[in-house]
């Protein structure tokens, strides 16, 4: 820390996710935005190899978003989503239909990517309800999953750390499909791995195990990010959406992370080929400006739960901000510019050289494979002896003092950078990665 730069009070702030002391003890502050750097505390530029936290995908502090956001707090501050509307949450919910896979056209606001994931769970249920068939309450989640942190989402998720601390009291009908990840027949994929399409079928023994009748939604991240990059094999998304479909299961895509152009698509449904029936997001939405989030669903499924009812409430939930004025605001003005600047076909461009750049540490000291898809790449590492995670912690610090932010998940970096990168920017990160990889142990 610069001694120039005199340091708030750190004692009040329960920071999330973060080790607190550790943190507070030698803190990383960072005091600006603009494109693709952050301004550290210090002064200086920082390269942003991770959008954030998988979020702002058209780079920082956009113009037009900040504008559009200053304006609808100028002129409507806050307007109450229950009983009443005001034109841009219509608006906002048109646009982002325009983005979603044909007959994903009925949105529901939320303001994170959690909200968003139980919102979805709740849709499910809610849907078989009005069908008659209230009996399916099961829900399938994956081994190594991230679904947030509400309830429902940890529940359906399978990151141990994530549910430990709760395990008394997550959902009860629960289970799990194995997860896709095995470096003994897919280390140093590019792309999708050809290996790995029959674990998909996992499914069928879950379905007998609890009679199909009871499961009501199967939900899936089509690429994991959080935990790792762990990348869908070849034909196991296909094969999921086959096993569902037959037996009456909803299947909802987690696409929180990529959602927006991540992938090079507007979502992985898209890229992938595979149509959920209900699918989350948040983060790129608004380009983290505002927090904002939403599930697409099916119209059938909007229309199975609305003209279930009679009149009244049709369905119990929602929030005090749900398609907030500022948020709705944020998101139109964010979706207008992925559309204007190509945004998602530029990073469909960009993605064979990302994916050689990424390649390039095979052989690194540490590195034991090297995983990517789009504009997103996972670099895992050996980790030393008792002390998982704290190479890579090493390395995030390392790789932060030469000038990029990296993320890392146990010995796991990940890199995905904003949809505005250049060619020579790539280059530097992995190059920058690269260098720190040889000064550790």
């Amino acid at each position: 820390m610069n001694a120039r730069t005199k340091l708030p009070d750190l004692s009040h702030l329960w920071m999330p996710f973060t080790a607190n002391k550790q943190f507070k003890a030698d803190p990383r502050m960072l005091t600006g935005a603009k494109g693709m750097y952050y301004t550290s505390a210090d002064g200086r530029r920082i390269l942003d190899g991770t959008a954030g936290l998988w979020c702002v995908n058209a780079g920082h502090c956009r113009d037009e978003i900040a504008q559009a956001i200053a304006h609808q707090a100028a002129t409507l501050d806050y307007a109450p989503g229950f009983q009443l509307g005001h034109p841009d949450a219509f608006e906002a919910a048109s646009a982002v239909a325009s983005f979603m896979p044909e007959g994903m056209d009925r949105i529901f606001f939320t303001n994170s990517g959690s909200e968003s994931v139980d919102t979805a769970l709740k849709i499910a249920l809610a849907y078989h309800r009005a069908r008659g068939e209230g009996q399916r309450t099961r829900l399938i989640g994956r081994e190594r999953g991230y679904h947030g942190v509400g309830f429902g989402g940890i529940s359906v998720g399978g990151i141990g750390p994530n549910r430990k601390a709760f395990s008394g009291a997550l959902l009860p009908a629960i289970d799990h499909l194995p997860h896709t990840h095995d470096l003994e027949h897919n280390a140093f994929s590019r792309g999708q791995p050809a290996w790995g399409a029959h674990l998909a079928d996992e499914l069928e023994r879950i379905v007998a195990l609890h009679d199909p009748s009871t499961i009501a939604a199967v939900i899936v991240e089509p690429m994991a990010g959080s935990t790792g990059v762990l990348i869908p094999p070849k034909g196991y998304l296909e094969r999921l959406r086959e096993i569902t479909s037959r037996h009456g299961i909803l299947l909802i895509f987690d696409e929180v992370i990529t959602a927006y152009g991540r992938l090079g698509a507007a979502t992985a449904s898209d890229f992938f080929g595979v149509k959920p029936d209900l699918l989350t997001m948040a983060k790129g939405i608004s380009n983290a400006a505002i927090p904002a989030g939403a599930v697409a669903a099916r119209r059938e499924i909007h229309d199975a739960i609305v003209n279930g009812v009679q009149g009244g409430i049709e369905f119990f939930h929602g929030y005090t901000y749900s398609a907030h004025p500022m948020a709705a605001a944020a998101v139109l003005a964010t979706l207008n510019l992925y559309r204007r600047d190509r945004l998602f076909d530029r990073a469909r461009e960009l993605s064979p050289a990302f994916e050689q750049a990424a390649h390039s540490l095979q052989g690194a000291p540490h590195v034991i494979d090297v995983r990517n898809l789009g504009l997103v790449a996972g670099i895992e590492l050996q980790s030393r002896d008792g002390a998982v995670g704290a190479r890579a912690a090493e390395i995030f610090q390392k790789c932060f003092d030469r000038g990029l932010l990296v993320r890392y998940t146990g010995d796991i970096l990940a890199i995905s950078p904003p949809l505005i990168v250049e060619a020579g920017q790539i280059k530097e990160m992995f190059d920058t990665i690269g260098a720190v990889l040889k000064d550790v142990r």
